[in-house]
């Protein structure tokens, strides 16, 4: 019977282990998070059913107000004699940002090229002295009658639009993807030869960016990679930003907080035990609370966890690009031509728009490299697309 007594209290010992484990996992995946992240967007938790249709209709009601505001700013900014300009273009700035705009048949009432503009003009006023940036506006239709808001901004901001001759060499009949192309091509081209900047920002009409953009876009443009790049994407769409995704990296990252948050959490324990847990610094305790720490990250939302690294600019990770999406780019140096003559070289149709060129692209060609920012530097704010068709109640996701 002695024998029995060391293997009897050794099964014990871990049968209590393994019970705290279960538990301890039954009330953190079963109880508190449901109860902390159903309201969380981006979530795995999140109860689409009870909170989709309700945020949606705030959003895009807080947008259009933002819009009208926007409006009123621009037109009462008319009649002021301190009101905001940026015609006066420097030549070889550090830095340009184009504006591609073109007309919404719908939404028009948001006025997402006016939220953006004066998100821009606010920045770029508090950056002391010096402008951070020269701004240009890159009105990719063919007459300002047909864009009401770009022609409401001519005032304050240089507007470029093709020539009578250049709208006639167009070809009417491509599709809307090529349209998309060759518009981001003549805005990309036209901007660096009227002020020839030492690198380009290229925004889309419905990317607004944040207060710390120009920061953010200064530490960038100051790390080793950042020649040694074709472009840097400022925005990934949040739904994408998952641990479980395509791009391998993460992979790394979701094991590594996994990790580093067990081994914290297994040396403190000694010393903060409320709940008398009977866990140990050893391999299988630190096994289980990776793999329960990574759990518990990707079903809060890794969007949620990079929010944590807008604290300060040098905390922004940079990653190999994804494919999806160009609302905000930056080109470092003289990518801006490479880029304008890699997308001439090739056409555009669905599945294989000017973004999925572009990854193809970095990933292809000899020397050529792309990179990703996150969390995002812009807000994309638009419900409405100008180029595809949309939905009769746009939807946050």
């Amino acid at each position: 019977m002695v024998p029995w007594r060391p293997f009897l209290s050794q099964y014990l010992r871990w049968s209590r282990t393994v019970t705290q484990a279960f538990i301890l996992s039954v009330v953190t995946f079963c109880v508190i998070l449901p109860l902390c992240c159903q309201h969380l967007l981006y979530s795995y938790y999140f109860l689409r059913f009870m909170y989709l249709e309700s945020m949606s209709d705030g959003a895009l009601r807080d947008s259009l107000d933002q819009g009208q505001e926007a409006l009123r700013f621009w037109q009462s900014s008319s009649a002021h004699a301190t009101s905001p300009s940026f015609k006066d273009l420097s030549q070889n700035p550090e830095l340009l940002v184009t504006v591609v705009t073109a007309r919404r048949r719908e939404g028009r009432d948001f006025h997402y090229l006016l939220q953006v503009m004066r998100q821009l003009s606010g920045i770029l006023a508090g950056c002391g002295r010096g402008r951070c940036a020269e701004v240009l506006l890159c009105d990719v239709e063919s007459s300002p009658t047909e864009n009401e808001d770009a022609a409401l901004l001519e005032s304050y901001f240089t507007v470029i639009r093709r020539s009578s001759e250049e709208q006639q060499n167009l070809h009417d009949q491509v599709n809307t993807f090529e349209k998309e192309k060759r518009d981001y091509v003549f805005c990309l081209r036209k901007g660096w030869e009227l002020v020839r900047p030492k690198h380009v920002i290229v925004l889309e009409d419905d990317a607004l960016p944040r207060q710390d953009f120009f920061k953010v876009v200064k530490d960038l443009l100051s790390r080793r990679f950042a020649l040694q790049t074709l472009y840097i994407k400022l925005y990934h769409p949040e739904r994408l930003h998952r641990y479980l995704n395509p791009e391998p990296y993460r992979i790394l990252e979701w094991v590594g907080l996994g990790l580093v948050c067990a081994s914290v959490f297994l040396y403190l324990l000694p010393y903060w035990n409320p709940f008398s847990l009977s866990f140990t610094l050893s391999p299988i305790h630190l096994l289980f609370f990776t793999l329960y720490f990574m759990a518990a990250a990707e079903l809060l939302g890794r969007h949620y966890l990079l929010e944590a690294r807008r604290i300060s600019p040098q905390l922004y990770a940079v990653s190999p690009a994804t494919e999806c999406c160009t609302p905000a780019m930056l080109f470092p140096g003289n990518s801006s031509l490479r880029v304008a003559e890699f997308l001439d070289a090739s056409f555009c149709y669905r599945g294989n728009a000017k973004d999925m060129v572009l990854y193809q692209m970095a990933r292809t060609l000899p020397g050529e490299r792309s990179h990703s920012v996150e969390p995002n530097l812009v807000t994309h704010i638009g419900a409405y697309s100008s180029v595809r068709s949309n939905p009769v109640r746009p939807k946050l996701i």
